[in-house]
């Protein structure tokens, strides 16, 4: 890690000798506070190149990720990101750039299959394991010009916040808190400022709570939008991929590249004349005068800092023109809809596991009670973070236990309640003529990690669960701080492929609020200053 620093050290010399690159109007701005447009004004400009950038990402890592606050958010890093960023760089000389993501870095939980990197899902039962090829979300990243620069952690198999190979990643708001997951270690990775763009997975809320307790922007798109093929499943009923930024137009630009109907994913035909390569069209800062925004007060009352903040950004869509409408959900299904998917993936895991590990290497485990019998012979604690991880391998008892897919309780939660879900939800959205649900992505704030465990799995009210029992899209956008300065977000729910009106909305909140701010444990770093042209 020594040679970016000597390279930033002759870069800041050069300028000293010869001055910057001549814009006419220019800005100066934290490289870790830009958005993509930002940084792409500042690549035409000549003023940043994709290497430079590559390596102030990678000095964020260094200084924040195994020193300092020890954030432990990366798993493994490409070790080939500064040589693909050179060549980016010449392309854009020689052609012009590829798409807005052209030398961009990005991150991607370990659960997504990259070709020149290992896929281990955070478990120490698949360390080293090599994918024979990359998930169709990072081949459109890599074909897009985006460098992959880094795997980051997340709850073992995407279940849960730690896992056994990258161990527990920290807040960087709070080190004592949890970072939450399962998408924990892009939450992390991208509030602290590795790179402007990273992937996560959802399946109950694994994109949204990283993205609410690290105070960033995070998307679970429409089911089917994107592709799942060479993602880990944890449940394909439920599961997507998808953005974890700093900004709603850094999550809208990077969805569009991402969008596509994968032949290897039957999903993704229900996306055919619904996705768009685009998303940053539908931006518009006034778009929140005349909407009409359901509020699921059920989902709050559990924490009073939350839910002042909440107040607030209510208070803000008013202010900027929007109608306010009262929503409630039916009691059973409250009471039901959590069970109900805590019921279901446990079941759907216990088979697709087996499915991928197929595609693994001899030595790996081939099913789930493969995958059990290992984690009992690993006891010993590793190095860098590795150990056992009881809580997750315990869960796979319930999993191996959950039931077979040809069950009748499996078949009526799959064929009955899940599209008895959309029909309640569209049937709200209907009844009241609205653009978007909000709510409070969390009911409450992350709790600190060596709290005792808290209730079980699959108890108490979610209301993130509802976006994957519908398959609808739901964005969170940075709304506040509580009293001890940590990130709050707000959800805004759409129906199936209204990715553009929740864009649009969530841009709208995030330009008229603008509830950012750099974690207290990952500050700025000397350095690390762009030119933008105003």
């Amino acid at each position: 890690m020594a040679r970016p620093m000597v390279i930033n050290c002759i870069f800041a010399f050069a300028l000293v000798l010869f001055g910057a690159p001549s814009i006419a109007s220019a800005k100066s701005i934290d490289f870790d506070k830009a958005t993509i447009a930002e940084l792409n004004a500042a690549f035409e400009a000549g003023t940043l190149t994709a290497e430079k950038l590559v390596e102030l990402c990678l000095e964020r890592i260094q200084a924040f990720d195994r020193q300092g606050p020890k954030l432990h958010a990366v798993i493994s890093l490409n070790p080939n990101a500064l040589e693909i960023a050179r060549a980016l760089d010449a392309e854009r000389a020689a052609k012009g750039p590829r798409s807005p993501l052209h030398g961009i870095p990005v991150v991607l939980k370990d659960n997504f299959d990259t070709v020149d990197m290992p896929t281990t899902g955070g478990s120490v039962l698949l360390e080293g394991s090599m994918a024979p090829d990359d998930a169709f979300m990072v081949k459109k990243l890599r074909e897009s010009g985006a460098i992959i620069l880094a795997k980051v952690n997340l709850g073992e198999f995407a279940n849960g916040s730690q896992s056994s190979l990258g161990g527990q990643s920290l807040n960087p708001h709070d080190l004592t808190r949890t970072p939450l997951g399962s998408s924990g270690g892009t939450g992390v990775a991208i509030a602290a400022g590795y790179a402007p763009l990273g992937l996560g997975t959802d399946t109950g809320g694994s994109i949204r709570s990283p993205s609410t307790v690290n105070g960033i922007v995070g998307l679970k798109p429409t089911h089917g939008l994107v592709s799942r093929d060479g993602i880990i499943p944890l449940s394909l009923s439920l599961d997507t991929g998808g953005p974890m930024t700093r900004s709603v137009y850094d999550a809208a630009v990077s969805l569009g590249v991402m969008t596509g109907v994968d032949p290897a994913d039957p999903a993704t035909n229900k996306s055919k004349g619904k996705l768009h390569k685009d998303y940053t069209q539908f931006l518009d800062a006034g778009a929140l005068k005349g909407a009409r925004i359901g509020v699921a007060r059920d989902f709050m009352g559990a924490d009073p800092d939350v839910d002042w903040v909440i107040e607030s950004a209510l208070k803000a869509m008013e202010k900027a023109g929007a109608t306010l409408v009262e929503v409630r959900y039916p009691k059973w299904f409250l009471d039901s809809h959590s069970p109900a998917l805590f019921t279901l993936y446990p079941m759907e895991f216990a088979v697709q596991i087996g499915d991928y590990l197929k595609t693994t290497a001899p030595q790996y485990p081939k099913n789930l009670d493969e995958l059990i019998e290992r984690a009992y012979e690993y006891t010993s604690l590793g190095a860098d973070g590795a150990g056992p991880n009881p809580e997750r391998w315990t869960f796979f008892l319930r999993e191996q236990s959950s039931g077979q897919l040809t069950d009748p309780g499996y078949i009526a939660l799959r064929d009955y309640f899940m599209p008895m879900t959309v029909s309640l939800v569209e049937g709200m959205f209907a009844q009241n003529n609205l653009d978007a649900m909000v709510y409070p992505t969390r009911m409450n704030r992350p709790a600190q990690i060596a709290a005792p465990p808290g209730p079980a799995l699959g108890t108490g009210i979610s209301p993130r669960n509802i976006a994957n029992l519908t398959g609808f899209p739901d964005l969170v956008v940075p709304a506040g701080f509580t009293t001890d300065d940590l990130p709050v977000g707000i959800s805004f729910l759409g129906t199936a492929f209204s990715e553009p009106k929740i864009l649009a909305l969530g841009y709208s909140f995030e330009q008229a609020t603008r509830a950012l701010r750099r974690p207290v444990n990952a500050p700025a770093l000397p350095g690390g200053i762009i030119e933008v042209p105003e």
